[in-house]
């Protein structure tokens, strides 16, 4: 990707949009919302201001597709964690609990902005689907499938929650431990 020189303002992007969310979710995560501007994103990216608007019109825009992107990563890290765990049931359905959690400890400011704005592409985003599917192949005989995909995702996004605001540790043997106590066999 060529950068610009001193004596350019702006230059042809592949794709700019994927560019200017990429760079707002590393300011994210280095500066928080608050810091977060549409001008310092551009900057970064080494595009005008006004190339943004093109792809989104405020700072508003642009955190709901960071946010967005956070829940296809979030999906595809549960995915990817409950493929690796081999087994089916109980085991990979911990192991891909156990990724929320991990995900949440590893984009603290990211996972937080994916919560606090709730969007229609939220829950339909792949994470969603994933926990519906899961859950629905998880639950045990006899248990609601929706409420069994309520609990497990309030287990884990509290433990998430708890760990991220310091009021528990946050320790792998410890999501270990409440997921197999929770989420375990005979969940």
């Amino acid at each position: 990707m060529k950068k610009p020189t001193n004596d350019q303002t702006s230059y042809h992007h592949g794709d700019l949009r994927a560019a200017l969310v990429c760079e707002g979710m590393r300011q994210l995560g280095e500066e928080g919302v608050g810091d977060l501007s549409l001008r310092g994103v551009a900057r970064a990216v080494g595009v005008s201001a006004t190339a943004v608007y093109r792809h989104f019109p405020d700072k508003d825009a642009l955190l709901s597709a960071i946010a967005e992107e956070g829940f296809r990563m979030l999906g595809q890290a549960q995915r990817v964690a409950f493929s690796a765990a081999r087994e089916a049931g109980a085991r990979a359905f911990q192991a891909s609990g156990a990724a929320y959690v991990r995900f949440a400890l590893a984009n603290p400011a990211l996972f937080r902005l994916m919560f606090a704005r709730p969007t229609a592409a939220s829950r339909q985003s792949d994470a969603a689907a994933f926990l519906r599917e899961n859950s629905a192949a998880s639950a045990p005989p006899g248990v609601d499938r929706g409420l069994f995909a309520l609990q497990a995702w309030s287990v884990v996004h509290g433990l998430a929650m708890l760990m991220l605001d310091g009021l528990a540790p946050a320790d792998d043997t410890l999501i270990e431990g409440v997921l197999s106590a929770t989420l375990g066999p005979n969940c």
